[in-house]
């Protein structure tokens, strides 16, 4: 025993041990941006695939990547994500290799029972497009959970050995400590295993602070009253204001009293046949002549939007809601997450 040494990665490891950690606090707050993030990707992953998928239970815990290298051998899909704004820092999303091949064939038209498990283009196409979704979508709940806007770059997406991962990105060396979050993947009795969020160590303690900050108040300080976010839940709040007898503070809706403007008049009726006509709007860019002339088939135009990202609902070309793409039959269709107010509504319309 006197002759045995210790490595200096070893060294490195029990320092680590013994100087990092993370507090109840902290980790609770990384399970909720966990819980609320992936959480609505699993929705945006239920319509690719049109079946049920349900990421749920989180778990955080503390790690190094060597210790997850031994843990982990064979090969998996990694998908590594920038974030560009709102917050700096970069994640590693990994699914299991047979996780990931069920995902592609049900992409690709297949029921899901019998997977390529050899994944070739195709395959590794449809799973990117599977984390462009799901890690646009959480960026957008994201960026409503911390109240700023989060933006991510879309993710790279490749069949990544645990042991060549110095190869893959700088931000995860093996004697980096990170944070991982555990998730329950179930894909309707194809799929019950595991996904892992893997996020750096200082990364994922700016995470966990950016949320606890803004859900505390500095002493002394008073709470002031928020104004209700838009969302179709408070759509439905402010309908029940107007027709509900229970009390409801006057602070909170009075600015809906002006709706009575374009209600009452029964002038209104007469126009309620009108036709009109309903866009959706993905995006949009402004480009030189010359670059419209340089367009050709195969040409990519990069609009002003993220994957995932919600589109605007148009009336006449007035922006009346928000929603999000969604396929319907083998057509598309919008579902709407966020409406103005019938006020805003009628006005837009003048």
């Amino acid at each position: 025993m006197a002759n045995e040494m210790l490595s200096q990665e070893e060294i490195n490891a029990l320092l680590k041990e013994d100087l990092a950690e993370l507090s109840p606090l902290e980790r609770d707050a990384l399970g909720e941006i966990g819980n609320i993030a992936f959480g609505s990707g699993s929705t945006a992953l239920s319509l690719l695939l049109n079946r049920r998928v349900e990421l749920n239970t989180p778990t955080v815990e503390l790690s190094e990547m060597s210790e997850l290298i031994r843990k982990y051998p064979t090969p998996c899909i990694a998908a590594e994500v920038d974030y560009q704004k709102g917050l700096k820092g970069t994640n590693l999303l990994l699914v299991q290799m047979h996780d990931a091949a069920v995902i592609a064939d049900l992409m690709l038209g297949g029921d899901g029972t019998k997977p390529n498990m050899e994944l070739g283009e195709m395959e590794l196409s449809a799973i990117g497009e599977a984390m462009n979704q799901m890690t646009g979508k959480a960026s957008t709940s994201m960026s409503s959970l911390f109240e700023m806007r989060v933006e991510i770059a879309p993710p790279r997406t490749r069949v990544l050995s645990m042991q060549n991962i110095e190869e893959f990105s700088k931000q995860f060396i093996k004697n980096n400590l990170v944070v991982v979050i555990y998730f329950r993947l179930v894909i309707e009795a194809l799929v019950d295993s595991k996904l892992m969020l893997v996020i750096p160590y200082a990364f994922a303690r700016e995470m966990a602070a950016t949320l606890i900050e803004k859900n505390q108040t500095a002493p002394g300080e008073s709470i002031k009253p928020e104004p209700p976010k838009p969302s179709i839940t408070n759509s439905f709040a402010r309908e029940e204001t107007k027709t509900s007898d229970s009390a409801v503070r006057p602070i909170q809706f009075g600015d809906l009293h002006s709706t009575q403007s374009f209600e009452e008049p029964g002038n209104l009726n007469l126009l309620l046949d009108v036709p009109l006509e309903i866009s959706v709007e993905l995006g949009s860019t402004k480009m030189r002549i010359k670059e419209i002339l340089e367009l050709g088939i195969g040409s990519v135009i990069e609009l002003d939007r993220l994957a995932g990202e919600l589109v605007d609902i148009l009336v006449n070309g007035k922006l009346i809601a928000k929603g999000e793409v969604v396929v319907i039959d083998e057509n598309f269709g919008v579902k709407i997450t966020d409406i103005v107010s019938p006020f805003e509504r009628v006005n837009n319309l003048q």
